[in-house]
């Protein structure tokens, strides 16, 4: 009988290529140690860095130290009942992050988790959690504003889209009150914008949240929280995730986005425990080595897009918590140098009742007039200098000294300049009604009133103007001028000559 080769050689193939398929070739290795949400493995010669694995708990983990014989991972789950001996399988994969549409108005953990009892996200897209800044070409200049409805900061140290402002203070100066602020003021102007909470009460995450129900924000927010019980390594990421998830709306649909990171010294605390667990050499004060190289890759995703690649921004609002005012102190420095600015919070100025309590002389905006309307740039420019002034000769008139008549007129119009720029928490100020109220007190309109009517003054004038010249807040809105002051200095002055009677 003649054995047909051919067809055994044609089957036994078949065979093998089947076998083949339903084997599992991953890379796998052993815990040798665990604890403190960190893990040494042993085994796993071709592992990168920032890659993707796999614990037999079925917790993730995230590669950060690459030994001779051992590597070190951050484990992002529960790693209470991961034990030495158990299996880590590497994934091949950097860690992702869902993306879209479909997280707007939701709660999710660093990993892209629901945490709002809403059902699952059901997005389609992931995106990695680290993502090269785009490089000079890629970029345009910074210059159009992104108005956070504060008169403070919009007047004199104004924000654009794709900047990275850093608001600074220590704590309960009203750091996130400007953050959250910024966030409600965004409402109807095409701006995704996603808060990050890191090593924050969940008690306080739940009353942000609720504060941006209240006033309609979430419908275009996300907030990405690792409360202050999730692991170190968990909030270490929580700031790359939620840029990840604003890069999707500047990328892919060329839109704009503000990331607020509340706070990034929690996140550098957070690092510097994974890093010395890890055993990597401490630095200044026990920060890691590579510590402003954490900000700055974090940082630098911010941008205003070139036309050529669909023009979409990203601004960054990093929060830093200083200890007693100490700007010089290591986190501080580092994120000073990396962004474009920065809202210093005063204690002092806070306990006056001076809110937001923006230091006028250490606040600064490096893109300036760039990132301003016409309007507030011609009208707000004199104001720095006066407040700067006013406060110069507050500190000399406290001694009792006798002053001359110019320099009283300037410590009242200082005063009332004070007053105007005093603004009451979730009531951003749209920026026509602010030029127009700024126009009052740097025109020295408002000398005639007593410093303590400015406030009921203002809300009045402001009702005024919208009830009866909605035609010159239109104008102001959309020319970005105010194209008759004339006019305008008439109406405050007819309104003041009636307030005045009427009191």
């Amino acid at each position: 009988m003649k054995v047909n080769t051919a067809e055994i050689k044609s089957i036994i193939k078949k065979e093998i290529e089947g076998y083949k398929a339903n084997l599992d070739v991953s890379e796998v290795g052993t815990v040798i140690q665990v604890g403190d949400g960190t893990a040494r493995i042993h085994g796993l010669k071709n592992a990168m860095a920032a890659e993707m694995l796999e614990f037999s708990n079925g917790a993730q983990g995230m590669v950060l130290n690459l030994e001779d014989n051992t590597i070190g991972a951050a484990v992002l789950g529960d790693y209470t009942t991961i034990h030495e001996g158990d299996l880590v399988k590497r994934m091949n994969a950097v860690l992702s992050v869902p993306v879209g549409d479909e997280l707007l108005g939701r709660v999710v953990s660093p990993l892209g988790k629901p945490l709002d009892d809403k059902g699952p996200l059901n997005a389609a897209k992931t995106r990695p959690v680290e993502f090269n800044a785009p490089g000079i070409a890629d970029r345009q200049p910074v210059k159009e504003p992104l108005q956070t409805g504060i008169k403070a900061i919009d007047s004199m140290t104004p924000i654009g889209r794709g900047q990275r402002e850093l608001i600074i203070g220590d704590r309960k100066t009203g750091k996130t009150t400007i953050a959250i602020d910024t966030i409600i003021n965004q409402k109807g102007k095409n701006v995704i914008c996603v808060y990050v909470a890191v090593a924050q009460k969940a008690s306080t995450v739940a009353a942000v949240v609720e504060k941006l129900k209240e006033y309609g924000a979430m419908d275009y927010t996300i907030v990405v929280t690792a409360s202050a019980s999730d692991p170190a390594s968990l909030q270490y990421i929580a700031p790359y995730a939620g840029t990840a998830m604003a890069e999707y709306f500047m990328y892919e649909k060329g839109g704009h986005t503000l990331c607020v990171y509340d706070d990034l010294s929690k996140q550098a605390n957070a690092y510097r425990e994974l890093s010395l667990l890890l055993r990597r050499p401490p630095g200044r004060e026990a920060y890691p080595g590579d510590i402003f190289y954490c900000h700055s890759r974090l940082l630098e995703r911010s941008a205003k897009l070139s036309d050529e690649h669909g023009g979409g921004s990203l601004t960054a609002l990093p929060i830093i918590e200083t200890q007693e005012g100490e700007v010089s102190a290591y986190i501080p420095t580092n994120v000073i140098s990396i962004t474009d600015g920065q809202i210093y919070l005063l204690p002092n100025l806070f306990a006056s009742g001076i809110r937001p309590a923006v230091d006028v002389g250490i606040s600064v905006s490096r893109v300036g007039g760039s990132a301003q309307i016409k309007a507030m740039k011609k009208y707000a420019g004199s104001l720095r200098i006066d407040l700067a002034q006013f406060r110069a000769l507050e500190a000399f008139a406290q001694m009792g000294t006798e002053l001359d008549e110019v320099t009283q007129r300037q410590l009242d119009r200082g005063a009332r300049l004070v007053e105007v720029l005093k603004q009451a928490q979730y009531v951003p100020m749209a920026v026509s009604e602010q030029v127009v109220i700024i126009f009052a007190g740097t025109e020295g309109l408002l000398d005639k009133l007593s410093v303590d009517s400015i406030k009921d003054f203002e809300s009045k004038f402001i009702s005024m103007m919208n009830l009866s010249h909605k035609d010159i807040l239109d104008d102001i809105e959309t020319s970005k001028q105010l194209n008759d002051p004339d006019g305008l200095k008439k109406i405050i002055l007819d309104f003041i000559d009636g307030y005045l009677v009427k009191k």
